[in-house]
């Protein structure tokens, strides 16, 4: 069995097939307690730097800026690498599903996340 990278708000409930949930912002979201969040790892080094993410949630970056921007940042830093190789191997046994708090569930930071991880994951 195949397992998959799955997306999903943190406001959503928790359920079994999410298997490993990793949340990938930056910021703690508003509202969450950390003891509810039912969370196995919060990734803050793999998150989109201060400086983009409010270029585009001010609105002076459209979505496919802040993409090509953030895609840079994924290839340039070096814990990222790490992070591949541990979803790599969290993948063989469960499910990943990258928690996120953005409203937006079709233009966010998690979506590029993923399918940048895909690719990567695809060279190895």
């Amino acid at each position: 069995m195949t397992h998959e990278i799955l997306l999903k708000r943190i406001y959503e409930p928790h359920e079994e097939q999410d298997g490993y949930r990793m949340l990938v912002d930056r910021l703690w979201p508003r509202g969450i307690k950390k003891e509810t969040a039912h969370l196995d790892e919060w990734a803050k080094e793999i998150t989109p730097s201060t400086e983009i993410r409010k270029l585009y949630h001010q609105g002076e970056m459209p979505f496919e800026g802040f993409s090509q921007a953030y895609i840079e940042e994924l290839d340039g830093n070096k814990v990222a690498e790490v992070f591949v190789g541990k979803c790599q191997n969290l993948l063989k046994s469960q499910n990943l599903t990258l928690v996120f708090a953005a409203k937006n569930e079709q233009e966010n930071h998690a979506m590029v996340l993923r399918e940048w991880l895909k690719r990567q994951l695809r060279k190895k």
